[in-house]
């Protein structure tokens, strides 16, 4: 059976506000209503433009709400970190009593700053370790159809960061963002699962980004296949990740709307 939320998004105001604007549509999603501008001024932004998933994910916990991020960036995060929640999660189970808390991460955070020199890898990792500081958690889980599937069931929107350039196939860009096949580099991109067909093995795909090469709308379906690769592809420009908000315990937001169709 096809599961569709009711989510709105509106178009991105430039070429890096992706991840607002993708923010902003969840927040919505739970009638959490504030101006797309606020929320773009109030996530922290990279130097070369742009934000992080753990960024939104930070934003998020400061207003009250639970964040969870899936990561399969293994620039930052050693797949050992999470071999013990792997090995005995239960199998219908989302939460295993070994996933990794920030007691136990955070060291290692800090060691491997020490360790390696990259900007990038200093600034995530400064966002990571104060995301789990404010409560947020992180997870590695195989990336599949039952993950995507579980969120969506509970009417939960998912806020991936992916690489563009393989969910669209489109070429690689410059530093400006023109297109260029031979110089060119992969870019990141943030887009909102909002719908799931297990028949045609499809996910609903909230783009703010218009018009984009798959669309002149902000909605389209997308191949599993083609979307666990680009989520996971993601991982060259520091994404590779999905974004799990909720409303917290003691939240006040809204119930979240979807259709069962």
């Amino acid at each position: 059976m096809t599961k569709q939320l009711h989510l709105d998004i509106l178009p991105q105001p430039d070429e890096m506000t992706c991840g607002p604007t993708c923010l902003h549509a969840v927040y919505r999603y739970f009638d959490d209503e504030q101006p797309l501008p606020a929320v773009i001024r109030e996530t922290q932004a990279l130097a070369e433009g742009g934000t992080l998933a753990v960024l939104l994910g930070c934003h998020a916990l400061s207003r009250g709400y639970q964040a969870t991020i899936y990561t399969y960036n293994l620039a930052v995060f050693d797949p050992t970190w999470f071999v013990k929640q792997v090995e005995h999660r239960s199998r219908d189970s989302d939460t295993a009593p070994t996933d990794p808390t920030a007691v136990e991460l955070i060291p290692r955070l800090q060691a491997q700053m020490k360790a390696k020199s990259s900007s990038k890898l200093q600034i995530a990792s400064k966002a990571y370790i104060h995301f789990l500081e404010r409560g947020g958690q992180i997870r590695m889980r195989e990336l599949n159809a039952a993950l995507i599937r579980r969120f969506l069931k509970r009417s939960v929107p998912i806020l991936t960061g992916l690489s563009s350039t393989y969910l669209y196939q489109c070429e690689r860009e410059l530093e400006d963002g023109s297109s260029d096949d031979i110089r060119g580099k992969p870019t990141g991109h943030f887009v909102v699962l909002c719908g799931y067909d297990p028949k045609e093995r499809s996910v609903r795909v909230a783009d703010p980004y218009l018009p984009n090469p798959l669309g002149e709308e902000h909605f389209y379906e997308v191949g599993l296949d083609r979307l666990v690769c680009a989520i996971l592809l993601g991982v060259l420009t520091h994404d590779a990740n999905l974004l799990i908000i909720e409303p917290g315990p003691r939240s006040d937001r809204g119930s979240p709307k979807s259709s069962i169709i």
